[in-house]
C-alpha cells in the first residue's frame, strides 16, 4: 500500500517540479529580489496588485529557464538572479495589460487584477514592473542582455497589437497565428533562455541552441493552452474553458476548422467570431465542427512537433542534469494534451 501511494506520489512530480527543486537556492533568490523590487515607498497599490499576481501560484517558468541556461552552462556569479527577475517582472506586466485588454476574470485561478482594482490600476502598475525590469537589467552592465531583452519586450507588445487585428479577422492563416504566439509566448521563453547563456559565456553555437530551445518549447506551450481551452478543466489551465471562444479568438484549432469548412460552418465562424453573435449551444457547435475536421488532433501533432524541435536544439548543449530536466520540460508541456 505504501509503495503504491509512493508511486502515485511520484507520478505528480513534474519536469518544472524537478526544475524548481534543482534550482531552489537561485529561485529563493529571486523571489526575494522580486519582493524587494516591487515595492513602492509612495503607491502602495503598486505591491497591493502585483502581489496578487505574482503570489498566485503561478510556477515562474520563465525565470527557471534563465536560472536552469546559466547553470548549465557553469556559471557561478550573481547576475543570473537579477535577468531571471527581470524575465518574471516583464511576464508580470504583460499579464495585467493582457488581462485588461481581454477583459478577464480569472488569473491562474483567481479574480484578475483588473477586476479587484480597475483598468487603469492594471495598466500603470504593469507599466512600472516594466520599468523595474529594465533597471534590473541595467544592473548587470552587459549590452548584449539589454539588447536581447530589449528587444523581446517590443516583440511581445508588436505580437498583442497583431492579434487585435488578427485574432478576429477568417483570412487569418496559420503564419499569422505563430507570429502571434512568437510575440505573446515563444519571444519571452526564447530571450528567457537565451541570455543564461550568454551571463554565463556561452559561444555562438550554444546561445543559438538556447534561443531556439526556448522558442519551440513558447511555441508548443501556447499551442497545447490553445488547444486546451477546448478541451481542458479549468483546473489545468487555469481559466474558463471556452474563454478563447468568447474572447472570439482564431487560434489554431478554429484557423484549421475554417479553412476546411464547408458553407454553413464558414457561415457560423463569421457570426460567432467576426461579428461576435454568439448565442446559447455555440460553443458546443464550435466544439462539434472542431472534432468533425479533427482540428483538435492535427493541432496536437503541431504542438508535438514544436516539442521535438525544442529537445533537439538541446543536443547542442552539455551534458548536466538541467539539460535532461529541460528535454522532460519540452514532452511535458504538450503531454498534458492527453
Amino acid at each position: 500500500m505504501d509503495g503504491a501511494g509512493d508511486s502515485a506520489v511520484q507520478a505528480k512530480v513534474t519536469p518544472q517540479d524537478r526544475l524548481s527543486a534543482l534550482l531552489a537556492e537561485d529561485m529563493a533568490a529571486v523571489n526575494a529580489l522580486i519582493r524587494q523590487r516591487m515595492a513602492s515607498e509612495h503607491a502602495p497599490r503598486i505591491p497591493e496588485v502585483t502581489a496578487h499576481l505574482v503570489e498566485a501560484g503561478g510556477k515562474r517558468l520563465r525565470p527557471l529557464l534563465t536560472l536552469a541556461a546559466a547553470r548549465m552552462l557553469g556559471y557561478a556569479g550573481g547576475d543570473h538572479v537579477k535577468l531571471a527577475a527581470t524575465v518574471e517582472f516583464i511576464h508580470t506586466a504583460t499579464l495585467l495589460h493582457d488581462d485588461v485588454v481581454d477583459e478577464s476574470q480569472r488569473r491562474r485561478g483567481r479574480p484578475t487584477a483588473n477586476l479587484l482594482w480597475d483598468n487603469k490600476s492594471s495598466v500603470l502598475v504593469g507599466d512600472y514592473l516594466f520599468s523595474r525590469s529594465f533597471q534590473l537589467m541595467v544592473e548587470t552592465g552587459n549590452l548584449r542582455v539589454l539588447d536581447i531583452l530589449a528587444d523581446a519586450s517590443a516583440t511581445i507588445a508588436e505580437g498583442e497589437v497583431l492579434q487585435l487585428t488578427a485574432a478576429q479577422d477568417l483570412r487569418t492563416d496559420e503564419a499569422i497565428y505563430l507570429q502571434v504566439v512568437r510575440g505573446k509566448t515563444a519571444a519571452l521563453f526564447a530571450a528567457a533562455t537565451e541570455v543564461g547563456g550568454i551571463i554565463a559565456g556561452a559561444d555562438d553555437t550554444q546561445v543559438a541552441a538556447l534561443r531556439d530551445y526556448g522558442d519551440a518549447l513558447g511555441i508548443a506551450f501556447q499551442i497545447a493552452d490553445d488547444i486546451l481551452d477546448y478541451g481542458g478543466s479549468d483546473a489545468v489551465i487555469g481559466k474558463n474553458t471556452g474563454d478563447d471562444f468568447r474572447e472570439r479568438k482564431l487560434t489554431l484549432p478554429v484557423i484549421r476548422a475554417v479553412a476546411r469548412a464547408d458553407a454553413g460552418e464558414r457561415a457560423f465562424w463569421e457570426r460567432v467570431i467576426e461579428r461576435g453573435d454568439q448565442r446559447e449551444g455555440d460553443l458546443a457547435e464550435a466544439l462539434a465542427i472542431l472534432r468533425r475536421h479533427d482540428s483538435i488532433a492535427a493541432s496536437r501533432d503541431e504542438a508535438l512537433a514544436w516539442s521535438a524541435r525544442a529537445r533537439r536544439a538541446l543536443d547542442n548543449l552539455p551534458v548536466h542534469p538541467l539539460r535532461d530536466t529541460l528535454s522532460e520540460l519540452a514532452d511535458f508541456v504538450v503531454r498534458r494534451l492527453f
